[in-house]
């Protein structure tokens, strides 16, 4: 399971522009390393990332292997209402996860 960390603001005014933060814990493996017996390692990166605020996409991202490890991501959103703020990506093994958030909106 890969593990990831969303951060946003604690309260935002109605639409005021807010910054997302978003960190996954994953390898990204680029397929040219090699291991200690010779064999190629290989490739595993996030191949999608998508966030949903209050049930519509709002940021979408197709990455390949040239994005660092444990990758941070960052994007501006418009607050128009309370609601889930939902994270979810995909790597090149099919493994998928996903975190959650509440954007609180005053």
């Amino acid at each position: 399971m890969l593990l990831g960390r969303v951060q946003v603001p604690a309260t935002v005014k109605k639409n005021e522009v807010f910054e997302v933060r978003i960190l996954v814990q994953h390898p990204m493996e680029t397929g040219f390393r090699r291991d200690m017996n010779g064999r190629a390692i290989p490739m595993n990166v996030l191949n999608h990332v998508s966030c949903r605020y209050g049930g519509r996409e709002v940021f979408s991202a197709e990455l390949g292997s040239g994005v660092a490890a444990n990758p941070y991501i960052a994007f501006y959103v418009t607050a128009d209402a309370s609601g889930p703020l939902q994270v979810e990506w995909s790597d090149d093994r099919g493994e998928k996860g996903s975190f959650s958030t509440t954007v609180n909106v005053s």
